[in-house]
């Protein structure tokens, strides 16, 4: 531990002794105070020392940029000690998948809808059976979402799997409400809150910068309003002053506008992009160039913000409000990445009300004044994909069993068995079940089931591949493809201009 850190942390300190003892914890620490190895270390000390059978620690994150870079992180522990290790998402390649299911890693790294796509699966399943810890990182970020309420039931059926109960352990941020959380986290057993929040130093400023005579040049350029140049100008020159620059939009479109517009006032100029709709190429280039510091800024949306850990990023500037408090301290939070350091953050206003709203938030930010979480109770959507879940995790099962098995997760502690009863009878009505006193597997529900991974709303959406090297760039959402796919039509990603052929 000495080669990696001076001295323990303090959730170290704290979490270390009652994860070795066998308890259900959740640890609540800021961002970049070593909350990760502060769980870790203590389970690795358990695999050495019992050497259980794969998948022995299952490690649940919300994206798939923070798995990578947790790999990354826990390959370094993991060689030391002989551990494997692998990240299972929807990047993963075919032969990595094969390997996985052949060669079980003791550590597995997957997200809340990877854990969907492989709970029924013939040969993967029976290495989680083998499941006797599980993780779930960045908890806050979907425990009051319905991605978090579709996780807690898949816990509920990989416990049913491995017939035993096994050690959970959370992982998070400062939260309004760590009293549920940690009923979410393990709802029918105690749990120790290990509050590890020690003073760390956040700067926040919320800026709306004045035209200067240079920016009503640079309007003309970009055939925009002096008022939107300058805080292009104010962003790039805080970029320029500065080691490292987390830049975030609140949407994929603020991203690639201002990316585009740095590109066509300086092509050179050292910035990158990340979000969800860009290629899986794309997105690791962009994250390695950071990393190595080849370029100096990523132009980012939610992507990044539980992502990478880099020790070298100085400041955070959030173009507009981050809309929530929570979000706001989640974001500056990444830069000075340490706990002896100042996370400095600055917000862009556009107008007034944007001002209003990004001052209060930054208020309560700095007061640590966090909205509280509140869950979705007896979602019958989600409900509905676990039943048909269940029925491929085991063919058939008893209605009671059924009931039982979602009564156990949170979010479904009072939902009765009325209501239950008629989200199965409308399940079979869709022909997804049948019904006959248990609840049986119907060929119709295994495409349903697979096509309905995550409770993110589901957007066709149309690939982007270059027609001069022929890679592959990203994806057009359905809707702007209905409006503006037209031969000849060009559109902005990866902040650069594409002309649409065919």
């Amino acid at each position: 531990m000495k080669r990696r850190f001076n001295q323990a942390t303090l959730p170290q300190q704290l979490a270390i002794k009652p994860i070795l003892e066998g308890k259900n914890v959740l640890v609540i620490a800021a961002t970049g105070t070593g909350k990760t190895e502060s769980v870790m270390l203590p389970l690795f000390h358990l695999v050495m020392e019992q050497k259980p059978k794969p998948i022995a620690i299952l490690y649940i994150t919300p994206l798939r940029s923070l798995n990578r870079d947790l790999l990354d992180r826990l390959l370094w522990w993991c060689n030391e000690i002989d551990i494997e290790a692998s990240v299972r998402h929807g990047d993963t390649t075919p032969y990595e998948r094969k390997q996985q299911t052949e060669f079980p890693p003791q550590l597995l790294i997957t997200t809340p809808e990877t854990l969907q796509a492989i709970l029924p699966g013939k040969r993967i399943r029976e290495h989680l059976r083998n499941v006797k810890w599980v993780v779930m990182d960045e908890i806050h970020e979907i425990a009051d979402s319905k991605r978090g309420t579709q996780l807690s039931l898949a816990i509920e059926r990989l416990r049913e799997l491995a017939g035993h109960d096994f050690q959970m352990i959370g992982l998070s941020a400062t939260i309004g409400s760590p009293e549920k959380v940690s009923k979410f986290l393990c709802p029918n057993g105690d749990v120790e809150i290990v509050k590890a929040v020690q003073p760390k130093g956040m700067k926040i400023k919320v800026i709306n910068p004045r035209v200067e005579p240079g920016d009503v040049k640079i309007a003309k350029k970009l055939y925009t309003s002096p008022e939107t140049a300058t805080r292009l100008r104010t962003i790039m020159d805080l970029i320029e002053d500065h080691r490292s620059t987390l830049t975030f939009t609140n949407t994929r479109e603020f991203a690639e506008i201002l990316s585009s517009r740095i590109k066509t006032l300086d092509k050179n100029f050292p910035a990158g992009i990340h979000h969800s709709s860009l290629s899986k190429e794309v997105r690791i280039k962009a994250e390695k160039d950071f990393k190595e510091e080849n370029i100096k800024s990523i132009i980012s949306t939610s992507s990044l913000q539980l992502g990478i850990d880099i020790g070298s990023v100085d400041l955070v500037l959030q173009y507009m409000s981050p809309r929530t408090i929570s979000q706001c301290i989640q974001r500056i939070g990444r830069s000075g990445h340490e706990a002896e350091r100042i996370s400095e953050g600055i917000i862009i206003s556009t107008d007034e009300d944007d001002i209003f709203e990004s001052s209060v938030i930054a208020k309560r930010a700095l007061a640590e004044q966090l909205e509280p979480l509140k869950f979705h109770e007896n979602s019958y959507d989600v409900l509905a994909h676990q039943l048909v879940g269940l029925t491929l995790d085991s063919w058939k099962i008893d209605l009671q069993k059924a009931y039982e098995i979602m009564r156990r997760a949170y979010p479904y502690q009072k939902l009765s068995f009325t209501e239950f009863l008629e989200v199965c009878k409308q399940l079979q009505q869709l022909g997804l079940v049948f019904l006959d006193g248990s609840i049986v597997k119907k060929r119709r529900g295994f495409e349903y089931y697979f096509t309905q991974l995550s409770t993110i709303p589901d957007t066709r959406q149309y690939r982007v591949v270059n027609s001069l090297d022929n890679s592959f760039v990203g994806v057009l959402d359905e809707e702007f493809v209905a409006i503006h796919g037209e031969s000849n039509t060009t559109f902005i990603l990866k902040g650069e201009a594409y002309k649409i052929i065919f």
